[in-house]
């Protein structure tokens, strides 16, 4: 009788508990509602609709996704170089900003003028780095050029040359390297000192010091370098656009429409595609089919890395 008569309390109790926790989750869940939830239901809504921004949406089924998978000519081009960016670039961020760590945490005096001498390029603005970038590189008026060819190398056309744009895009990002370069620096300063102790007694050399104490030790924060890179790289979207706009020498003017990808589509990523689809040509339904498959691929990449390092994990256990 005991039981039953405490149960409409217990039941209070509990409802009161979920209240609360309901109370201290709602800035995260309409956050998540208003700014991830409602967008991506949108974009899979208007992916099956004829919308214009102007007239009002109508049903046209699966129409979108056979324009943009197999008649849309730009969408190849636009996917294999935005895929071309994530595996290169973020393999090198990753690899430059360790040994930039590396370097940095080894120096025994002017580590403090270091540390701001690479951090501070991440510091300017993304346009403004660009427009400096493509002045240094440029092939007629550069000072990079003039340099290498006054010690006899013959330099490239940089931006102005489809086998050249992206590395040079790529050059940009490792010139901004700082943010990472100060991850890595907090996690190689944090790898407790007794283990490199112990490794010097074992009379272990700097690779094998590397490789069995500060590797595993940083292996988390490789892997947080490596899912945000992807996913901040598959977003690629205002430096290539604005190189491609400053290397082609066009004037743009008042009510101009930007083709971007300059030159030969070379630096045309997905999401310069979409915005050029969704803002210039008015056609939303493809530009949200173009959105929706970055969305699956970024889903997919990050989930394998997930799960990769998930594996690694459990083998090492």
């Amino acid at each position: 009788m005991a039981t039953l008569t405490n149960a409409p309390a217990l039941r209070r109790k509990a409802r009161r508990e979920r209240l609360r926790t309901l109370g201290f989750l709602s800035p995260w869940l309409v956050g998540f509602t208003v700014f991830f939830g409602y967008p991506l239901i949108a974009t899979v809504y208007f992916s099956f609709m004829h919308y214009n921004q102007i007239e009002a949406p109508t049903f046209v089924g699966l129409r979108n996704w056979r324009y943009v998978l197999e008649q849309m000519p730009l969408f190849g081009p636009a996917l294999w170089n935005t895929l071309w960016l994530v595996v290169v670039m973020v393999a090198l961020r990753v690899v430059f900003g360790l040994g930039i760590g590396l370097l940095v945490t080894k120096v025994k005096s002017g580590v403090g003028f270091f540390r701001t001498a690479f951090y501070l390029p991440y510091l300017a603005p993304p346009v403004a780095a660009t427009v400096a970038f493509v002045f240094l590189l440029n092939p007629g008026t550069g000072p990079v050029n003039d340099i290498l060819g006054s010690i006899g190398i013959h330099a490239p056309n940089w931006f102005n040359d489809p086998a050249w744009a992206k590395p040079s895009l790529v050059l940009l990002s490792l010139w901004g390297i700082g943010d990472l370069m100060v991850i890595f620096m907090a996690a190689l300063l944090d790898v407790p000192k007794e283990q490199y102790e112990a490794a010097d007694l074992d009379g272990a050399g700097a690779f094998h010091k590397f490789r069995y104490v500060t590797w595993p030790s940083i292996t988390p924060i490789v892997m947080f370098a490596v899912v945000t890179g992807v996913v901040q790289t598959m977003q690629y979207y205002t430096q290539a656009l604005v190189a491609g706009k400053l290397a082609s020498g066009v004037s743009v003017g008042p009510g101009s429409v930007i083709q971007p990808g300059y030159p030969d589509h070379s630096t045309l990523t997905v999401p310069q595609l979409v915005y050029s689809l969704g803002f210039q040509n008015f056609n939303t339904g493809a530009a949200c089919v173009l959105s929706l498959v970055l969305f699956a691929i970024a889903m997919a990449v990050t989930t394998l890395l997930m799960r990769r390092r998930a594996g690694l994990l459990s083998a090492d256990d």
